[in-house]
């Protein structure tokens, strides 16, 4: 549906978390009046309704993607369906009837579990600033083929972590965030493929006491990443106490991650 260009400049004021989901009751509103552009009055009347009506809107959890399977150059890796088994494993959890019971007064967005998913380190969607942040992640491997020396690797390379003074290409790995764009400008071979998968962070947020991300160690398939998200969800039921968000609840009871889960049983 065509919108105007007032109606498209006042979206863009919607705080970014909930903005896909007012464009779609914003449109529907305009559906609804026979009209076939959606107008500033439309945004009004359905900005008036979300706020009157937030808990009918709040679904207990909210999963955000960037837009690398839409054909984005950076895209590191490609996880197909990751997003739908995320969807289904936190539909499972039914977030909204628990944080009914946890909350004390109507539900909010701020209540929502967030889970963010990016293909590559430039983080579109914010993933470091979700209670699960997901981002896909290539990691470099010099293999024994001949380098050229063509410096394609360097001068590609944003985080200045590969380089070539011996003769053949060295990764820095404290450096490097395996965005693997070196790995697809090597003409060699060179520089190949080496582990893919998704990193994982949890516990960033937002509001009056922003918190970034905490990143565990390693790069994690997709059914170990499940496992984790799992571990994740598991911790944040047990503790949440008054629909905190995870990082809150993190803080206060100085725990630091499902790679500890191991450790605290043994």
């Amino acid at each position: 549906m065509k919108w105007t260009q007032e109606a498209k400049d006042g979206l863009s004021r919607v705080p970014f978390f909930v903005r896909k989901r007012v464009k779609a009751r914003v449109e529907e509103e305009a559906a609804r009046s026979g009209s076939n552009q959606v107008t500033l009055r439309h945004l009004h009347t359905c900005r008036k309704r979300f706020l009157n009506r937030m808990e009918e809107e709040v679904r207990g959890f909210q999963i955000d993607s960037c837009f690398g399977r839409e054909g984005c150059p950076n895209r590191a890796v490609d996880i197909e369906g990751l997003a739908l088994r995320l969807e289904e494993k936190l539909a499972n959890r039914d977030l909204k009837a628990f944080l009914k019971e946890r909350v004390d007064g109507p539900l909010k967005m701020h209540h929502e579990f967030r889970v963010s998913i990016s293909d590559c380190p430039n983080a579109c969607s914010r993933p470091q600033i979700a209670d699960i942040g997901i981002m896909g992640a290539s990691r470099p491997r010099v293999s024994e083929e001949d380098c050229t020396l063509c410096g394609a690797c360097v001068e590609v390379c944003r985080e200045e972590a590969i380089s070539t003074e011996h003769g053949y290409p060295v990764v820095d790995e404290a450096l490097c965030l395996s965005c693997g764009q070196c790995i697809s400008v090597c003409p060699t071979g060179t520089i190949s493929q080496g582990k893919t998968g998704c990193r994982i962070m949890i516990g960033g947020k937002l509001g009056r006491h922003p918190r970034l991300a905490l990143e565990l160690p390693g790069i994690l398939e997709p059914n170990d990443l499940i496992m984790m998200v799992d571990n994740c969800l598991d911790y944040y039921q047990n503790e949440c106490m008054k629909g905190e968000r995870l990082g809150e609840i993190m803080e206060r009871t100085g725990w630091k991650g499902p790679e500890n889960i191991n450790k605290e049983k043994a």
